[in-house]
């Protein structure tokens, strides 16, 4: 069985709570080791954890992924087929998160809050073979010989620095699985300012990463024209065949707004009639930043350039 290496990118003094699932980790037969690496630059912090790193797989979470318990297993049976480089699966809400953050979850495992990329929010189907669209850099387990080769994570992009990756990996010739069954339990934003910038900051991510990749699908940007579509109602003389993508869009929101009622049997549900326009709104400004902005156009604030790593798991130690 392979040897595994997860790596947890962290602030400086920031908790992990990552740690705890681990610790009710069923490891088998695969040997893991842990790597923390403290920063202010999460890209960065990556490639120098990975750059140490003794496994075979590099395991990348977030420092709040709490793991599934067979996720090792589950990720070992996938990459017995070598062309395959890269498995990952779902980032999942919480059960005791508040009703606000279950909302943005929802929001973002709804075909019409955000589309092809909503199975990183919910576990459906079977594994099988993706794309970036699927995958997701909080549960990703990646070859670390490929990781290596390709040059590991662009330190321009964050976030979108692991689906400008996986394109490179499959430009290679390698498969990427999705395996549903490998969850991860992380907490949504605690409020609505929060989950705003959240959106703004997937948009701002994936236009840089358009900027320094090249153009990805056009879907990807519909926020963007959504965007300008309103602005331009604001300038245009008044006139009814403007209104109508307008009402097409206003349709589907109250459509699937209650299709999540129905399917939860809780009118809270409804709260996403407002909620979709906020986050395709707030991704269409960051889309707009973003390809303002070029290709160096943000940076995290960071006092220390080289992050920290530390090693706080061996191969040889027991599980805690």
């Amino acid at each position: 069985m392979p040897t595994f290496s997860f790596v947890i990118p962290v602030k400086p003094g920031g908790y992990i709570a990552a740690l705890t699932s681990l610790q009710q980790l069923d490891a088998g037969p695969c040997p893991f080791e842990i790597l923390v690496a403290e920063g202010c630059s999460p890209s960065r912090q990556r490639n120098r954890a990975a750059d140490k790193a003794q496994g075979e797989i590099i395991y990348f979470l977030d420092d709040d992924s709490r793991v599934a318990p067979d996720c090792l297993t589950l990720a070992a049976q996938a990459m017995e087929d070598r062309s395959i480089a890269v498995v990952g699966g779902p980032s999942l809400t919480p059960p005791d998160n508040s009703l606000l953050q279950q909302m943005f979850g929802r929001a973002l495992s709804s075909l019409f809050g955000a589309g092809a990329v909503r199975n990183r929010y919910r576990a459906v189907g079977v594994s099988r073979e993706t794309t970036d669209k699927e995958l997701i850099l909080c549960n990703l387990a990646i070859r670390r010989a490929v990781f290596l080769s390709v040059g590991g994570l662009d330190e321009r992009l964050y976030p979108n620095e692991e689906n400008e990756l996986l394109d490179r990996i499959q430009d290679n010739g390698l498969k990427l699985v999705h395996e549903p069954r490998m969850t991860v339990h992380r907490s949504q934003r605690r409020t609505l300012r929060l989950f705003i910038r959240q959106m703004y900051s997937y948009g701002r991510g994936r236009a840089q990463q358009t900027l320094i990749a090249g153009p990805g699908t056009v879907i990807g940007f519909a926020p963007l024209f959504f965007l300008c579509y309103l602005t331009l109602l604001t300038v245009l003389p008044f006139a009814y065949i403007y209104l109508v993508p307008l009402c097409a869009y206003l349709v589907l929101d109250i459509i699937f707004a209650l299709a999540a009622v129905m399917s939860s049997r809780s009118l809270l549900c409804f709260f996403l009639i407002f909620l979709f326009p906020l986050m395709h709104i707030s991704n269409g400004v960051g889309l707009l930043t973003g390809l303002l902005g070029g290709k160096n156009g943000y940076a995290p604030p960071c006092k220390t350039e080289e992050p920290t790593v530390r090693v706080v798991k061996t191969f040889d130690q027991p599980i805690w």
